[in-house]
């Protein structure tokens, strides 16, 4: 540590200003009125229903008051990440003192009237949450849910090389297992062409009601387990404030010159060896400064004091005293004028302008997010001569159209590819010809694609690392995709959810700029997992992304490669939405050209004229489908009840945007009663294929006219198998399709009993074949459809139909908002 670097007239006035943050923080959780204490405290001054958390709260304001001084000693551009977010009375404080609150919220007025509006707001109706959420200026991390700031801190910093990002880790937090992991992220960060990330673990103890682990281990051991993840600790403990303030400056002060050396050194002779970057591990006690017992109880330095440590309420008449002299114990007096504002000398200690961590635009990304620069996808279509004609695996030609978008923003380094070490396992490889994965530690000669700089972050097997940086990429101005296989994106179900919420709470702040799209690629999916097994068959992430706010979520399933291009060239250019994408890497037919591809996605939704024969009528039946799979089944369905049963009338309809189905006055994509019925009818049976769980479509539907729907997915069926039996164990085989199609329309008679007979023969000379071979039959391996067959049968179908049937439109449904 640098010796003392605080005279004595600067560390009175940041002790003064840590005593205004601590007071604000008090007044936000029990204040309702009387917020300079100018007449006696009384029970009506404290809001009915008091709720916040005070423990982490004053550690948090030390912090920050010290980094406030290195942004403006060393210029710095910095912003803090609270960790222990449920702290916000700490940041909404301090955002307030250096008046970038007011500036967002003119309501909240730097003086009297102002603080006390800034009380009443904290946990009460119509105001803000008590943790730090968007509504909070400089922050881009929700505090509700622990375990994500330091993977977010890193987000922020990759390719912003001249930002540090202060993360505040809470000694609970750093229990959790995304935490825990994400201390490895510094093997990732180039001291050349990334930022810094300053952690500072905040060891105060206690959880809610237990002690914390990092807390109770010995120095020794803590000590070794910070340098064993590749960090360099500086300690700063105590309770005394004055010896603190001196221990923290000059800590902070050796800090950030450990930092610039590092970056200097690595930037002037470009040096990539990995550092061992600083941090900072302050224990404080618990509730620091708060009443120190309470009813005989100790509360400061113990678990008591995590929430509200002292209760004010008509059944504690006797604690109102208590809380005025604690209120009291800051001399609020000496801090604020009697017009309640922050006096001058104290003021001036923060930072000005950007440089305040309120207002660092860094943590409002949509004021630096400049377009990506985007290819022609259409250049990577795949030629389809007839639909079925050939195959392709789906990803690996979006892999060349990601590819040609990493080389296009290299200069600008605005976009990155996420994935836990699965890039080239989901054949998105063509990105390597351009780019490598980032990677500062050890290599060796076998390794592969591996350097200090990249625009892959795909070596760290943690789906929880990929989705934390790539949120805080995103949140800090940037764009990028995640990718991952399908049945284990659900590790980071929860964290999808904190981020929905984030941009529902975003899009009601006008002062919250437009970010990029958290955009997913799921593949490695349910239906091709012939070697992998149960285990990996999981489609439920996409019922679990519908539950969200129907202005932020969009799902998509492309039958091909060609809508697979289309579709993603539209999410990367898209601003403040979670877009899932569910795509194969298998060679799997092609159905549409591409210009074909771009109409079909443009309305995600719509008839199939080439593969339906009704035409010229009513339909018997409507054969639905979604994903790449279901798609491929319901086309071999048709064409065998084209060859078997050449008088029925069935209109194809595939479904690419998933959200189509649902009602428009639900789903701003969704379609309106009149167009789901003229693509569905009102009446006709509806057999569906769709990719994921068979009751995600129903209740997308419930409301719909047509009641005949019978949906066929994934039920919880599968082993290691063929690709094909998996369809006939979940019942989305072609077979099985048929065979619903026969038993719903009785009208078929005896070519429809002989029908599903042999059918019924033929999922047993499957099962046969199988055992024996290990491989699909050839009927199966080898099929395609035959589109000048189905040309002649749709034609006869529709000389067939009766002269007075009602005619269906060959439009596919509304054109797609341009969102």
């Amino acid at each position: 540590m640098k010796a003392d670097t605080l005279d004595s007239d600067s560390l009175h006035k940041m002790n003064a200003y840590w005593r205004a943050a601590n007071y604000l923080s008090v007044g936000q959780i029990y204040l309702y009125d009387n917020p300079l204490l100018k007449r006696p405290l009384r029970l009506s001054d404290v809001k009915p229903l008091v709720v916040g958390h005070w423990g982490t709260t004053p550690g948090q304001n030390f912090i920050y008051v010290h980094l406030n001084r290195i942004i403006k000693q060393y210029d710095l551009d910095m912003f803090y990440i609270a960790g222990p977010g449920h702290g916000g009375p700490a940041i909404v404080g301090n955002v307030y003192l250096e008046g970038t609150w007011s500036e967002v919220y003119p309501n909240v007025t730097q003086d009297e009237a102002g603080l006390k509006e800034l009380f009443k707001q904290f946990s009460f109706p119509g105001g803000i949450s008590s943790h730090v959420a968007p509504t909070t200026p400089g922050s881009i991390h929700e505090g509700g849910e622990l375990g994500y700031s330091l993977s977010h801190a890193f987000g922020a910093a990759f390719d912003n090389p001249d930002l540090v990002v202060a993360c505040v880790i809470g000694d609970g937090e750093a229990e959790t297992g995304p935490l825990a992991t994400a201390w490895q992220s510094n093997k990732l960060l180039n001291p050349i062409s990334d930022g810094a990330v300053l952690p500072i673990l905040h060891l105060n103890g206690y959880k809610i009601s237990n002690p914390t682990v990092l807390a109770r281990i010995e120095h020794e051991e803590l000590e070794k387990f910070i340098r064993g993840c590749g960090w360099t600790p500086h300690f700063v403990e105590g309770d005394e404030p004055e010896a603190m303030h001196r221990l923290m400056s000059g800590t902070l002060d050796t800090v950030i010159e450990d930092i610039r050396r590092i970056q200097s050194n690595a930037r002037s002779h470009s040096d990539t060896t990995r550092p061992r970057w600083p941090m900072i591990v302050l224990r404080s006690p618990k509730g620091w400064t708060g009443p120190k017992v309470v009813d005989g109880l100790k509360v400061e330095g113990t678990f008591r004091a995590h929430q509200v440590p002292l209760l004010v309420d008509a059944a504690h008449p006797d604690h109102i005293p208590l809380l005025e002299s604690w209120m009291k114990s800051y001399k609020a007096e000496e801090l604020f004028d009697q017009n309640g504002r922050l006096i001058p000398e104290l003021a001036d200690l923060a930072p000005k302008g950007e440089r305040r961590m309120g207002a660092n635009p860094h943590a409002n990304g949509g004021l630096l997010l400049r377009d990506l620069q985007m290819p022609d996808f259409c250049a990577h279509a795949v030629h389809v001569p007839s639909p079925g004609a050939v195959e392709a695996c789906d990803t690996q030609v979006l892999g060349r159209f990601l590819r040609d978008v990493t080389q296009l923003n290299q200069a600008a380094r605005n976009f990155r590819i996420f994935g836990p070490d699965e890039t080239l396992s989901n054949l998105l490889g063509a990105v390597f010809e351009v780019t490598n994965r980032q990677w500062d530690a050890r290599e060796v000669k076998s390794d592969e694609f591996l350097a200090p700089e990249g625009q892959v972050l795909d070596s760290m097997l943690s789906e929880h690392q990929c989705e934390g940086w790539l949120e805080g990429y995103l949140l800090t101005g940037r764009h990028g995709l995640f990718n991952s296989y399908e049945a284990f994106i659900r590790i980071v179900d929860s964290m999808f959810s904190q981020h929905a919420k984030w941009l529902k709470v975003c899009m009601e702040l006008p002062w919250r700029r437009q970010i990029s799209s958290l955009n997913y690629l799921l593949a490695s999916h349910v239906w091709q997992q012939d070697h992998n097994g149960f285990t990996h068959q999981d489609p439920g992430f996409l019922d679990h992304v519908i539950n969200k706010k129907a202005d932020i979520v969009r799902v998509y399933l492309p039958a091909d490669a060609n809508c697979l291009l289309s579709v993603f060239d539209h999410c990367l250019r898209s601003r403040n939405y979670v877009n899932v994408v569910v795509a194969g890497k298998h060679a799997l037919p092609q159905w549409l050209t591409m210009d074909a591809a771009v109409v079909h996605c443009t309305e995600g939704i719509g008839i199939w004229q080439w593969a339906s024969n009704d035409q010229g009528g009513e339909p018997d039946v409507v054969m639905g489908c979604c994903g790449d799979t279901p798609t491929l089944e319901i086309l071999a369905a048709v064409s065998i009840l084209r060859e078997h049963l050449p008088k029925l009338r069935i209109r194809v309809v595939n479904v690419v945007d998933l959200m189509k189905l649902q009602s428009s006055t639900e789903h701003p994509h969704g379609l309106t009663d009149q167009d789901y019925d003229s693509l569905f009818t009102k009446d006709k049976h509806i057999i569906f294929g769709f990719h994921g769980y068979p009751w995600l479509v129903h209740r997308l539907t419930y409301r719909r006219t047509n009641r005949n729907l019978h949906v066929r997915g994934y039920k919880e069926e599968g082993t290691i198998t063929t690709p094909f039996d998996m369809r006939v164990q979940n019942d989305l085989d072609r077979f099985h399709l048929v065979i619903d199609v026969v038993d719903r329309l009785p009208g078929l008679g005896t070519r429809g009993a002989y029908l599903k007979q042999m059918l019924q023969d033929k999922l047993i000379e499957h099962k046969k074949y199988i055992n024996k071979h290990g491989q699909d039959m050839p009927e199966v391996r080898n099929w395609k459809w035959n589109q000048s067959d189905a040309d002649k049968e749709g034609k006869a179908g529709a000389a067939k139909t009766d002269a007075g049937s009602k005619r269906v439109t060959g439009k596919p449904g509304l054109a797609r908002k341009a969102s």
